[in-house]
């Protein structure tokens, strides 16, 4: 048995929960996975996972024997990284996530540049509205937006995002613009939804919250296709700030009840401690960090 391999097996498992997503972050067979837990339990003649239909969790002698494996894997990925140079140069694979249209409209024109600047860095950008799990897919940084859950994670604010009103200046010209959310009421509302059509909207009114009833007369899956469909006239949508930047500035869009709206979403950078932090990783938050700043300020 290779026994760093067979630590890294066990540490995969504890980190994603299961044999299959573990199998999934080693691109290894779950039958090896398997067998490679059931051979180093009998080595050690103890038990590390207790095992359910559901999950898995650490024995006593699982947590002290993991904590020790963590130790010796990083001292061994350090000793490697130190010969490798990734310490003394800024080298090597960067994998960053964000939410696509932040990630199109700020993330990739900072990307690229960072990439002329670093020539022995390789970037993948994960730009997508799911939620991802950097651990399974091996994520490096994280774009988020919105308030973060308690976690080991590092996070850096480095701006934030409204929630905007817009509409065409057609649209507006033709139906009137609204001055307060009761206006909405008789407008066509464009909603954002993959389920069902959106009831109502919340503003902040008087200092407190007001939900306001709308008319929406098209629903789409995605706030792209809403921004689109508000530049050619459907109506009235709700949107990050971010997403209909770009027709805002074109002239194709129009904000509007931009004294009722809700408090801006704030925007994250996160990451997870290393030490020492790889110079890869280091000068990306170092390049990053004060640009997105700028672009979210």
């Amino acid at each position: 048995m290779d026994r760093l391999e067979a630590m890294s097996v066990i540490i995969a498992v504890n980190d994603t929960g299961s044999f299959s997503a573990a199998s999934r972050r080693l691109r290894m067979p779950v039958a090896t996975i398997s067998r490679t837990v059931a051979e180093l339990e009998a080595r050690l003649n103890a038990q590390l996972f207790q095992r359910s239909s559901r999950q898995m969790t650490l024995t006593d002698a699982g947590r002290s024997y993991i904590e020790a494996c963590k130790r010796i894997i990083e001292q061994v990925d350090e000793a490697e990284r130190e010969v490798s140079g990734e310490y003394r140069n800024p080298r090597g694979d960067l994998a960053v996530t964000s939410p696509w249209g932040l990630g199109h409209m700020h993330l990739l024109p900072i990307a690229l540049e960072f990439m002329e600047a670093y020539p022995d860095i390789a970037l993948r950008l994960v730009l997508t509205d799911r939620i991802v799990n950097t651990v399974e897919e091996n994520i490096d940084v994280s774009i988020r937006i919105g308030s973060l859950p308690d976690s080991n994670l590092i996070a850096t604010r480095v701006g934030s995002v409204r929630f905007v009103l817009c509409a065409s200046p057609g649209y507006l010209a033709k139906r009137g613009r609204p001055t307060e959310p009761a206006d909405l009421a008789s407008h066509d509302c464009i909603g954002v939804d993959s389920h069902a059509a959106p009831k109502s909207w919340k503003f902040v009114k008087g200092g407190s919250e007001v939900t306001v009833p709308i008319r929406s007369r098209l629903t789409l899956s995605d706030s792209e296709a809403a921004v689109e469909a508000a530049v050619a006239g459907a109506g009235i949508t709700r949107v990050m700030s971010y997403k209909m930047e770009a027709a805002r500035r074109a002239g194709k869009l129009v904000l509007m009840l931009e004294e009722f709206e809700q408090e801006p979403w704030p925007v994250y950078i996160v990451y997870a401690e290393r030490k020492p932090a790889p110079l890869k990783l280091r000068a990306f938050l170092d390049w990053a960090t004060p640009r997105l700043k700028a672009r979210l300020a």
